[in-house]
């Protein structure tokens, strides 16, 4: 009898399933991912597909994947380089390849590896038959046949649907390399069709289970791999994709606040997520409302946020454009509405399903006037939970909007989340006036200390007022072109979002308080930053992060950090905007350190940037 094959403890790896964009690569990586949470690893993950609805099938633009790093310890991005590919078909392969340091494992479906698909993948020869892998340790699995062998007899299921069972004989295949349980990928399988379809069930259940007898049975592995638990604070956790954090923290918020959530949305990527996951929840007293077009969401947005609903919206790049003009107007009528942009990489259309970072100027300035408002950024996807009840929070304090810059990459990647206790969040309690004061009401007579006008129920007996897009008179909201009440008013409208630098968090220095080197990042570059400046510091270099969750107003103690560094460099998923901000506000050499590719950062790419900066130095 065969000898199992040794389970070597390991307290990383990063994996990357990859095929056609019909072979089920994404659906593969979120139950891998949710195999490793159950079994208490930390993930972090970057799901990767194309913009097209369906790209020619085995072409080099049709490949999907999904890249996942599971460890032992806590880990900030899906990794630098796979350690293990699985390739579907020669396409995946191909793209693949450049991402793998040598010796990396691969797993590939040499049923796929045909004439054809070679072709179409721009392979003039088979590079499962020639040297071109030799410095890479391919598994040559015939995965399509197997699969087949291990569905036939399910009753009901064409050929064609048998075949697209395959990713779940791969799925099976990694859960046994790396010791994982197929029981959480059984129970999703049961839940998902048991009821509806029982034999799609069955033949998911069997692909699965034939993937993982194979690489028991096969010996066609030298070790299997074990990731030790993690070890995670105390608590109740689960998966959860940015896009879904932000919907469970707009309701948490609406909550705590005793209001109706109305959210309206013309589906667009990578936002669309966000309304698929609201929609559901009309127990909760959400109202979702989708739209014939950006500016008709855009303005119900504005017209629930009068009526007294915590009012948001979900776009991308090319939504806020259009959302531009009823923005404004939520900026003069001094509404609160929650804008969420789910930043892809553009302009115009551009790469729907790219990660970009390019909204930044356009969220402070992309409006007509002087219209200041509130700007946040989530720097992981579970902080998308948190930073959604901040900018409610914010929005409900100022009387003001707010635009939430999340992106393609924390929409979609994935890590464990402690489920808070709604004890625990924040209080979000709104005073709306019962009538007028002194037989009279001025719906623009401000708060002393947040400058914020009251927020006036339509249907009030005795607050009838007007409202609208036209300047206004201080305190009674008449319109008015006096040149003194528009000075006023334009003053007004800034120093209330000043002051909430007053009630935002200071930013937090990660390194040295002072010293050669700062970087300083928004949202989703985050984890690779913070990996990098770690890697720095333990060279002896004297390296810092620091990470912007505000960017408008900033928080107030950022110019005194600024300045206590000798050289300042921001990276950024654009052509170097926060920087640029940076500059012009506090007059410091704020370098960028831009990429554009539509791609998240590599934690290489920016060490290398922080070697760079010391070797000129030097």
């Amino acid at each position: 009898m065969a000898k199992s094959p040794e389970i070597q403890e390991v307290h990383r790896v990063v994996i990357r399933f990859a095929g056609d964009s019909g072979d089920g690569m994404q659906l593969t990586g979120s139950q891998f991912s949710l195999a490793s949470v159950v079994a208490r690893k930390d993930i972090s993950t970057l799901p990767e597909f194309p913009a097209e609805i369906r790209a020619p099938a085995g072409t080099l633009g049709g490949v999907s994947a999904f890249q996942i790093q599971v460890a032992d310890q806590d880990i900030l991005t899906p990794g630098d380089q796979p350690d293990v590919l699985v390739a579907m078909n020669p396409a995946s392969l191909k793209v693949s390849l450049p991402e793998l340091p040598r010796g990396a494992l691969i797993i590939v479906n040499t049923d796929a590896f045909t004439t054809a698909n070679l072709k179409k993948a721009g392979y003039e020869r088979n590079p499962l038959e020639d040297d071109s892998l030799k410095d890479y340790q391919v598994i040559p699995v015939p995965i399509t046949r197997l699969n087949r062998d291990a569905v036939k007899d399910v009753e009901g299921l064409d050929s064609k649907f048998v075949d697209r069972t395959k990713n779940f004989f791969a799925l099976g295949l990694v859960y046994w390399l790396f010791d994982l349980p197929l029981e959480p990928t059984l129970e999703w399988i049961e839940k998902k069709f048991g009821r509806r379809n029982p034999a799609v069930a069955e033949a998911n259940r069997r692909a699965l289970q034939a993937g993982y007898h194979f690489g028991e049975t096969a010996e066609l592995f030298q070790r299997r791999y074990r990731i030790r638990k993690a070890h995670f604070p105390p608590g109740t956790y689960r998966r959860i994709t940015g896009n879904e954090a932000v919907a469970m923290g707009l309701v948490a918020a609406a909550r705590k606040a005793g209001k109706t959530l109305f959210y309206g949305a013309y589906p667009i990527t990578p936002a669309s997520d966000i309304l698929h996951h609201l929609a559901p929840l009309r127990h909760f007293d959400v109202v979702t409302f989708q739209a014939e077009d950006e500016i008709a969401a855009m303005g119900a947005a504005v017209g629930a946020a009068f009526a007294g609903a915590l009012a948001a919206v979900g776009t991308s790049g090319p939504g806020m454009l259009l959302k531009a003009e009823a923005l404004n107007l939520a900026v003069m009528a001094e509404l609160p509405v929650v804008v969420i942009d789910v930043q892809r990489a553009g302009p115009s259309t551009g790469m729907p399903t790219k990660v970009e970072q390019g909204d930044l100027l356009m969220a402070f300035y992309g409006r007509n006037g002087e219209s200041p408002l509130i700007i946040v950024a989530p720097a992981t996807p579970a902080e998308c939970f948190d930073m959604a009840i901040e900018a409610v929070r914010l929005a409900f304090r100022a009387m003001a909007p707010v635009i939430y810059l999340s992106d393609g990459f924390l929409a979609n990647s994935s890590e464990p989340w402690r489920i808070p206790d709604p004890e625990d969040l924040p209080s979000l309690t709104v005073d709306h006036p019962t009538g007028p004061q002194n037989g009279r009401f001025l719906p623009f007579l401000r708060d002393p200390e947040t400058l914020a006008r009251p927020w006036a129920l339509p249907g009030t007996p005795g607050l009838e007022h007007r409202i609208g897009g036209l300047e206004k008179e201080p305190e009674t909201g008449n319109v008015s072109y006096d040149p003194q009440h528009h000075w006023r008013m334009v003053q007004e409208r800034a120093e209330k979002i000043a002051r909430l630098a007053e009630v935002i968090p200071e930013v937090e220095v990660y390194g040295p308080e002072e010293g050669d080197l700062l970087l300083v990042g928004w949202g989703s570059t985050y984890g690779a930053i913070r990996e990098a400046v770690r890697q720095a510091q333990e060279e002896g270099k004297s390296v810092a992060h620091v990470h912007l969750r505000y960017l408008n107003p900033f928080p107030r103690n950022l110019e005194e950090v600024l300045r206590r560094y000798r050289g300042i460099l921001v990276p950024e998923l654009n052509m170097g905007q926060l920087a640029q901000l940076l500059r012009a506000r506090f007059l410091v050499d704020a370098r960028p350190l831009p990429k554009v590719q539509g791609r998240p950062f590599k934690v290489q790419e920016i060490k290398a940037a922080i070697d760079d900066w010391f070797r000129q130095r030097a």
